[in-house]
C-alpha cells in the first residue's frame, strides 16, 4: 500500500505539469474559494449576533407594541417577582441649542442642522441585561457603566455625536425641552450588537419625556416592557395567550428576527452568486477530467500489461486525484480567508462593531465541496481507466468503455444538484433554483448555438477566417459551451456594473424637478395655519396639509383577520402594523383608479385602497373593511382600487376614506415641500418654532440607501468575479480538451506548407469569434434582464445603453483571445514531425 501511495504521489507531481490537471486544480480552487468566502463572511456576521445575544434585548423578555401596554401586564410581572422597566421609542429631530452652549462652541452649534434620531426614554435601572459602554478618553475600549442619565441630561451614541458635531457638555433641544449631553455611548442594548443600526440614538430619563411634548396623537411610538428574573418562562406562558394585535413578545433566543432574516436573505443571495461560479467550475472539472482520461489510456494499458490488477490501477489514480483535491481545496480555503476579509472591508460602514473571526464549519464545508466536486466528475473516468484492456498497448483504437462519459455526466449532475439543494436550504427553493439554473444554461447554450449558426452565414474570405470558423463548426458542442459559460460570467458583471448604474440614473431622472425632498409629520390640527404661514414667509408656497390617523385592520367582511391567515410575508407584516389613513374628496394627483369608480363628492362610508396592498391582503371591491382607530371601530365598503405613483415623492396613502368617516378621530397632519440646497437654516428655524413636528429628509435617506446599495453591489461584484474567472477556466478546459487535436491539425498544416504566422492568425481568429459571440450573448442577456427589472419591478422605461454592448464585446474578445493564446501557444512551437509521432 505504501508503494502505491508513493507512486501516486510521484505520478501526480509529474502529471501536474500537464494542462488539464492545472485547469482541474484551478477550477477546484475557485469553487472552494467562492463558497468558502461567502460562508466565512456569513459566519462572522452570525458570530457577532451570537456573541452579543445578551445585549440584543436588554432583558430576558421584551414585550413591544405600537400602543400603550395595559398596566396589568407590568402588575402581573411584579407580582411574580420579575424586574420590570418601561421604555418608549420614537423618532424625533434633535438639534444643538447654540444659545445655551458655551461661547467656545456657540457659533458652530447655531449653524448645526437638526438631526433625525431614534429617542429611547427609559426608567432608571435600564438595561436589565447586558450593559452600556460609555466613551472613555483614557480607554479605547470604553467604560462599562451601571448608571443612568440624570434628569435634564441625555446620553447619545457616537453617530449622533458625529452628526451634531458636539459631545459631552453640549446643550441640545428635543421637542420643547432642553437637555445637556452628559455621556456618549459606544454600545447599548437593542442595537443588534452594534451593527446594521442605521439611525443615531439618544437615551433619556422617562420622567423628562412629558416636558418635550413629543408624544402627540399620531406619533409613531413603540412602547416596550423589559422583564427579567427567574420566573420569566412562566410569565411568558401566562402572557402569550393574552397578546393582542400589534403586541409582540421576544426573547434572547429570537436574536432580533428582522435582523436575522435580513442576514439570511443576504447570505442566500451571495451564496447563489457563488454557486454560479461552482457550476461553471464543475463544467471545467468535467472537461479536464475527460481529457485526462484519454491521455492516460496508454499508461493504464501498459500497467495492465505489466500485471497490475484493475483494483491496483484504480487505487493508484484515485490516490493521485485525492492528493490533487486536497491540495487544491486547501489552497481554495486560504483564498477564501482573504476573500471574506475583502467582503468585510467592502461592507465596513454597515458594521459599527468589529466582526469576530469565523469558525471552522464553513471552511470544512468548502473543503468538502472541493473533494466531492472532484470525485463527482472524476470517479467514472477513473473507473474507466482501471477497465482499459491490456490489448490497448497494441491497438490504440481501443479506448475506455463508452458508458464512462455518460456515467460521469450523470454523477456530476447529481453532485451539482445536491450542492444547489444544500445551498437553498429547503426542497421547494432548491427545486426552483435547480429549474432556474437548468433554464439559464439551456438558454445560454441555445443562444450560443444560434449565434454560431448566424455568423457562419457571413462570407468567408481569407485563410485565417475560413480556418477559424471551420474549427468552430467541427466542435459545435465545445464552442457553445465556451460561449455560454463565458457569456454568463460577463453578463453577471455587466448587470452589476453598467446596467445597475443605468437603472439608478433612469429612476432618479424620472423624479420631477420640483419633487418634495422634505416631509413634515406629527403636525397638530391647530398648527396647520401657523406652519403654512411660517413656510409662506420663507418662500415655500403651495403646501397642502393632509389629515392622517393610525388604524389597524382587524376584519374583512366582518371576519377577524390575523397574520396567521396569510402565508405571504408582506401580508403578515401589513396585518401586524398600523396603517396611515386619510380622507379625500377628489382623486389625488398621481393616483389612477384601476378598479371600481371614484366616489362622488356627496358619497359617504367608503374606502379607496392602493391596488398593491389590496392584492397582498386579498381585498376586493365591495369588501367591507374594519379598522381599529384608538379603540374605535371604523367600518366601510371598498369602493375602488388605486394605482399610486410613489416615484413622485408626494404625500400618498395606502387607504383613503370619505371625509365623514374620520370625524372625531384623533388625527395629525402631514405635508411635503421642496427645499433648495443651501437653505438648511430654514429647517433649523422650523424645528425651533414647532419642536413636536418630525422632519424626514428624503434626500438624505436616498443618499444613505444609495451608499448601502453601492457597497452591497461592490460586494456582489466581487463574488461574481469568481464567476468570470470560472468562465475563463471553462474556456481553458475546453481548449485543453482539444489540445491534441489542435496540435495534430497544426502539424498537418505546417507539413503542407502553412507558415507559423498563418496558423497563429487562424487560431486567434477563432478565439476572436468566440469572444465576440460571448460578448454579444452577455450584452443581450444583461439588456434583457435589465429591461425586465426596469419594466416589471421598477415600472420605469428602459433605455438601451450601447456601452453595455461595447463593454461586453470588448471584455469577451480580450478575455478569450488572451486565454486562447495562452492555451495554444505551445502547439506551433513543436516541430511537426515530433507532433505526428506523438499524436498520430
Amino acid at each position: 500500500m505504501l508503494k502505491i501511495i508513493s507512486l501516486a504521489w510521484r505520478q501526480g507531481v509529474r502529471d501536474s505539469r500537464t494542462g488539464e490537471l492545472r485547469v482541474l486544480a484551478a477550477a477546484l480552487l475557485l469553487a472552494v474559494a467562492s463558497v468558502g468566502t461567502v460562508g466565512l463572511f456569513a459566519d462572522r456576521v452570525k458570530g457577532a449576533l451570537g456573541a452579543q445575544a445578551n445585549v440584543l434585548l436588554g432583558a430576558d423578555l421584551l414585550l413591544s407594541a405600537d400602543r400603550p401596554l395595559p398596566p396589568s401586564y407590568a402588575e402581573e410581572a411584579r407580582r411574580r417577582g420579575l424586574k420590570v422597566i418601561e421604555s418608549i421609542r420614537f423618532n424625533s429631530m434633535v438639534q444643538t441649542d447654540g444659545r445655551a452652549n458655551p461661547p467656545s462652541v456657540q457659533a458652530d452649534a447655531v449653524a448645526a442642522s437638526p438631526v433625525l434620531a431614534e429617542v429611547k426614554a427609559a426608567e432608571p435601572g435600564y438595561p436589565l441585561r447586558g450593559e452600556i459602554i460609555l466613551e472613555d478618553p483614557d480607554n479605547a475600549l470604553g467604560r462599562v457603566t451601571h448608571d443612568f442619565p440624570k434628569p435634564g441630561t441625555i446620553w447619545i451614541d457616537q453617530r449622533l455625536r458625529s452628526r451634531l458635531g458636539f459631545g459631552v457638555g453640549a446643550k441640545v433641544q428635543l421637542g420643547d425641552g432642553n437637555f445637556t449631553i452628559s455621556a456618549v455611548m459606544q454600545q447599548e442594548p437593542e442595537v443588534a450588537g452594534g451593527f446594521l443600526a442605521l439611525s443615531p440614538k439618544l437615551l433619556m430619563p422617562m420622567q423628562d419625556l412629558p416636558s418635550t411634548n413629543l408624544l402627540q396623537p399620531g406619533n409613531r411610538a413603540g412602547y416596550r416592557l423589559l422583564l427579567a428574573g427567574s420566573g420569566a418562562d412562566e410569565y411568558r406562558s401566562w402572557l402569550m395567550p393574552k397578546l393582542s394585535a400589534g403586541q409582540r413578545l421576544e426573547t434572547i433566543r429570537d436574536l432580533r428576527p428582522e435582523v436575522r432574516s435580513t442576514l439570511e436573505r443576504a447570505e442566500k443571495f451571495l451564496g447563489l452568486s457563488a454557486l454560479v461560479a461552482v457550476l461553471l467550475a464543475a463544467v471545467a472539472v468535467a472537461l479536464a477530467s475527460r481529457r485526462y482520461l484519454h491521455r492516460q489510456l496508454d499508461a493504464a494499458g501498459v500497467m495492465r500489461c505489466l500485471g497490475a490488477s484493475q483494483g491496483r490501477v484504480l487505487a493508484l489514480y484515485t490516490l493521485q486525484f485525492l492528493w490533487l483535491g486536497i491540495a487544491a481545496s486547501v489552497a481554495g480555503c486560504i483564498v477564501a480567508f482573504g476573500g471574506q476579509q475583502v467582503l468585510a472591508w467592502l461592507l465596513q460602514s454597515l458594521f459599527k462593531a468589529q466582526l469576530p473571526w469565523p469558525g471552522w464549519a464553513p471552511i470544512v464545508s468548502a473543503f468538502a465541496i472541493g473533494v466531492v466536486l472532484l470525485f463527482g466528475f472524476a470517479l467514472p473516468p477513473l473507473i474507466a481507466l482501471s477497465n482499459v484492456p491490456p490489448l490497448r498497448v497494441l491497438r490504440r483504437d481501443l479506448g475506455a468503455p463508452n458508458a464512462s462519459g455518460l456515467l460521469a455526466y450523470v454523477l456530476g449532475v447529481a453532485v451539482v444538484a445536491g450542492l444547489i439543494f444544500w445551498q437553498a436550504g429547503d426542497a421547494k427553493t432548491g427545486a426552483i433554483m435547480l429549474a432556474g439554473v437548468a433554464g439559464l444554461l439551456v438558454v445560454s447554450l441555445l443562444s450560443a448555438w444560434l449565434l454560431l449558426r448566424a455568423i457562419q452565414k457571413i462570407p468567408q474570405r481569407g485563410y485565417s477566417w475560413r480556418y477559424g470558423l471551420a474549427n468552430l463548426r467541427r466542435r459545435p458542442l465545445a464552442s457553445c459551451l465556451q460561449i455560454g459559460a463565458l457569456g454568463l460570467g460577463l453578463m453577471a458583471l455587466l448587470l452589476l456594473t453598467v446596467v445597475r448604474v443605468d437603472l439608478l440614473r433612469t429612476w432618479q431622472s424620472r423624479l420631477p424637478a420640483d419633487s418634495p425632498n422634505k416631509f413634515l409629520i406629527n403636525i397638530l390640527p391647530d398648527q396647520t395655519q401657523p406652519l403654512a404661514a411660517f413656510l409662506e414667509a420663507r418662500g415655500i408656497r403651495g403646501t397642502e396639509f393632509n389629515p392622517m390617523i393610525r388604524g389597524r385592520l382587524t376584519a374583512i367582511n366582518g371576519k377577524p383577520v390575523t397574520s396567521a391567515d396569510y402565508t405571504n410575508e408582506r401580508a403578515k407584516r401589513l396585518i401586524e402594523r398600523e396603517f396611515n389613513l386619510s380622507w379625500a374628496k377628489q382623486l389625488p394627483a398621481g393616483n389612477r383608479v384601476v378598479g371600481g369608480n371614484w366616489w362622488k363628492p356627496e358619497a359617504t362610508g367608503l374606502f379607496s385602497i392602493e391596488d398593491g396592498i389590496a392584492e397582498a391582503l386579498k381585498v376586493k371591491i365591495d369588501d367591507t373593511l374594519t379598522y381599529d382607530v384608538a379603540g374605535q371601530s371604523l367600518t366601510a365598503k371598498v369602493a375602488n382600487l388605486r394605482k399610486v405613483d410613489w416615484d413622485s415623492f408626494k404625500v400618498n396613502f395606502f387607504a383613503l376614506a370619505t371625509p365623514e368617516l374620520l370625524d372625531g378621530m384623533p388625527l395629525s397632519f402631514i405635508t411635503a415641500f421642496r427645499l433648495p440646497d443651501g437653505e438648511e437654516d430654514k429647517v433649523t428655524a422650523l424645528i425651533r418654532a414647532f419642536p413636536n413636528v418630525l422632519l424626514i429628509d428624503v434626500a438624505e435617506i436616498m443618499r444613505q440607501v444609495q451608499i448601502i446599495m453601492g457597497q452591497v453591489s461592490r460586494a456582489v461584484e466581487f463574488v461574481f468575479l469568481f464567476t468570470l474567472i470560472a468562465g475563463i477556466l471553462v474556456l481553458q478546459a475546453a481548449i485543453a480538451s482539444t489540445q491534441d487535436e489542435r496540435r495534430f491539425d497544426t502539424a498537418i498544416l505546417r507539413t503542407l506548407g502553412a507558415q507559423t504566422a498563418q496558423v497563429r492568425a487562424a487560431q486567434l481568429t477563432e478565439f476572436l469569434v468566440l469572444g465576440l459571440l460571448a460578448g454579444v450573448l452577455a450584452a443581450a442577456g444583461a439588456t434583457a434582464v435589465g429591461w425586465g427589472i426596469a419594466e416589471k419591478a421598477l415600472q420605469i422605461p428602459y433605455e438601451f445603453n450601447p456601452v453595455v454592448l461595447i463593454f461586453g464585446v470588448g471584455a469577451g474578445v480580450l478575455a478569450v483571445m488572451i486565454a486562447g493564446w495562452w492555451g495554444t501557444r505551445s502547439s506551433v512551437r513543436q516541430p511537426p514531425l515530433v507532433t505526428l509521432r506523438q499524436v498520430g
